[in-house]
């Protein structure tokens, strides 16, 4: 436990840190974790980094991610990258004579778009105008809150499992404790910030980051379930690998881009 929560204060102040300080500081830390993220969903596939399939996902996903307009460069086409990125893994497919299935090109795409779409996301909130790091932060705030508030609602109240099959630990209380710690949490980014921001614009910020941000965590459950594992990974000694601790990022943040609300 003590070793869990010096991990989680370093890592903490150090991506706090490099949050604020933006730019390339900042898209660069996420380009790493990405990397690494990648390499985790590789690796419970049963392929190591440097086979052809893995690398050619880990180039797709890293074309989704990069911040190209930072460099004075138009962004690919998304629809343009993964299409190519499927073509090159079924053509592998065949190269290989099936000892790369194509489940095996399915699920290495998918952990492209999974993995790409969500950092690439965090990089857009984060530059997206003026106001980008109170929004990151109002993000990450409330996924934070969620996982905070659903802990300890859990820990305290919790008597009714949520979803046994996949987190067995997890409560129907400690997940409405999340929401409303998540609402909480937006409605003070709200308050302190009016002009930026509007209470019902900052709410359902608060709700999407608690609810989906709570399935992101179960989808990567399902998934280390499936795999037989109980972490993607050991970066952060006690809190697993960038997957495990990203899951919920992963899916808040594409959803919060796409629906407009950052």
């Amino acid at each position: 436990m003590k070793q869990r929560i010096l991990t989680g204060i370093i890592a903490g102040a150090a991506f706090i840190g490099i949050t604020i300080w933006g730019g390339w500081g900042y898209a660069g830390m996420l380009l790493l974790l990405s990397l690494i993220g990648y390499y985790e969903f590789v690796r419970m596939n049963g392929f190591s980094w440097h086979h052809p399939a893995a690398l050619s996902g880990s180039i797709g996903m890293l074309v989704l991610v990069f911040p190209w307009e930072a460099v004075g460069w138009q962004s690919p086409s998304t629809a343009l990258v993964m299409w190519l990125l499927m073509f090159v893994l079924l053509t592998i497919t065949v190269i290989s004579k099936n000892s790369v299935k194509i489940d095996d090109a399915a699920n290495l795409l998918l952990g492209a778009v999974y993995i790409g779409f969500g950092f690439a996301a965090m990089i857009m909130v984060r530059d997206g105008d003026s106001h980008g790091l109170y929004n990151t932060f109002l993000a990450f705030g409330c996924i934070w809150a969620s996982d905070i508030g659903a802990y300890f609602s859990g820990r305290a109240i919790g008597k009714n499992k949520l979803w046994p099959s996949i987190s067995p630990n997890k409560t129907i209380e400690g997940a409405a404790g999340g929401i409303v710690f998540a609402l909480l949490v937006a409605a003070a980014f709200a308050i302190l910030a009016p002009s930026w921001i509007s209470l019902g614009q900052a709410l359902a910020i608060g709700a999407v980051g608690a609810v989906a941000g709570q399935l992101g965590d179960l989808i990567q459950s399902a998934y280390k379930r499936v795999r037989g594992i109980k972490d993607t990974g050991t970066l952060l000694p006690g809190h697993g690998g960038v997957l495990d601790r990203c899951d919920s990022w992963l899916i808040v943040f594409p959803i919060l881009t796409l629906t407009g609300l950052l």
